[in-house]
């Protein structure tokens, strides 16, 4: 609620600065959550053309690459101290014509709704406090957002209401950022190439080793290499897998190996990738990779890749939203994340009608292997 206490304070500013505001064109757009959502922002950034981002830091390799990003602010330098916040919130309190706010926690709330724009759209979402209701009357429009509704498409119609997930595709970098160099490897030749993330930044999303035993196992017959990208902290889950079945001779290790200013061009590379709801499955979906996302918890319904995509899970283990995420479950990581044997059959056949796949087996055919 201090935020509430620092809106008051700047009223006066606010009132006597909206007399000398002047139009400038500019757009604001608040999101300031971590890989996977700021992708899921992109189509919204397409469909602006040009826009000011206040996002997080831990996205800014992106951001640098995004011709549709014109300035970035980075929240966790706007609200680190008082003056910060009260500096940030004077900085922009004129400067805008629209303001976009898709992530609506109190800190986002409190600098959307300190902005004199004409135009202010904010999404409401079903975490939103009793008193954020200050924040709320301060806009000119509002988007509610539930549990089952399609984040993506409820993003745009901030924008314009008759907007619809199609009518806008997601980036990870425009134009796409290309290395000047990258890992050879990811151009090996003759192999099906499966990207995959054993982790998605919290155990949570973990997807436990023996259930990449099953997929492994199940795709045996194909010829597939898998590429496991991560950052140097997940080290420790591949690590797990070693200890419990080996050296998979098929893996190529590439954690910390790839930047993620990079990671869109090396995930680019992959035929399909594989994980749980985590950044780089959206990175995937964001460059056209068709996916597999072993959902576990996560509400495929509010937000999941929207490209070529084979959704594995049970929907009774779904309860953890991207407003309201989960860390801690009745059920063990195995039981979240259990593949069944019907669930393997679609893997396989996902993976065998990919172009790539198709195109080796009936090379494979035609020599008579």
């Amino acid at each position: 609620m201090s935020y509430i206490f620092l809106l008051i304070l700047l009223l006066p500013v606010k009132i006597i600065r909206k007399l000398f505001r002047k139009k400038t064109g500019r757009n604001l757009v608040i999101q300031t959550a971590k890989i996977g959502d700021f992708i899921n922002v992109t189509p919204l950034l397409a469909y602006l053309q040009k826009s000011d981002v206040l996002m997080s830091r831990s996205v800014s390799m992106l951001a640098q690459h995004d011709e549709t990003i014109e300035t970035a602010f980075f929240i966790e330098q706007r609200k680190r101290n008082l003056w910060q916040k009260l500096s940030f919130a004077c900085h922009i309190m004129n400067r805008y014509d629209n303001v976009y706010l898709l992530q609506p926690n109190s800190a986002n709330l409190f600098f959307a709704a300190v902005c004199n724009a004409s135009n202010k759209q904010f999404l409401s979402t079903y975490a939103r406090k009793w008193y954020h209701g200050v924040f709320y009357a301060t806009a000119d429009g509002i988007v509610d957002h539930g549990k089952k509704t399609l984040s993506v498409t409820n993003y745009l119609q901030l924008a314009d209401r008759s907007l619809s997930w199609e009518m806008s595709p997601k980036h990870a970098t425009k134009p796409l950022f290309r290395p000047a160099v990258y890992p050879e490897i990811l151009d090996k030749p003759g192999v099906i190439r499966i990207g995959i993330s054993i982790s998605a930044g919290n155990k949570a999303k973990t997807v436990p080793p023996v259930i990449w035993k099953r997929i492994v196992d199940c795709l045996a017959t194909l010829p597939c290499v898998f590429y496991v990208f991560g950052t140097p902290n997940e080290q420790s889950w591949m690590d797990d897998i070693t200890a419990a079945y080996g050296n998979f001779p098929n893996f190529v290790n590439m954690i910390g190996k790839v930047s993620l200013e990079e990671l869109p061009w090396a995930i680019s590379k992959m035929d399909c990738y594989i994980a749980s709801d985590s950044g780089n499955i959206y990175i995937a979906d964001a460059v056209n990779v068709p996916v597999v996302m072993l959902f576990g918890p996560c509400c495929h319904y509010e937000q999941r890749p929207l490209g070529k995509t084979l959704l594995i899970g049970d929907d009774k283990n779904i309860c953890s939203y991207v407003f309201e995420t989960q860390y801690y479950f009745s059920q063990d990581r195995e039981e979240l994340f259990a593949v069944t044997d019907t669930s393997l059959d679609q893997i396989e056949q996902f993976i065998r009608e990919l172009p790539k796949a198709s195109a080796l087996l009936n090379v494979s055919d035609a020599q008579g292997n």
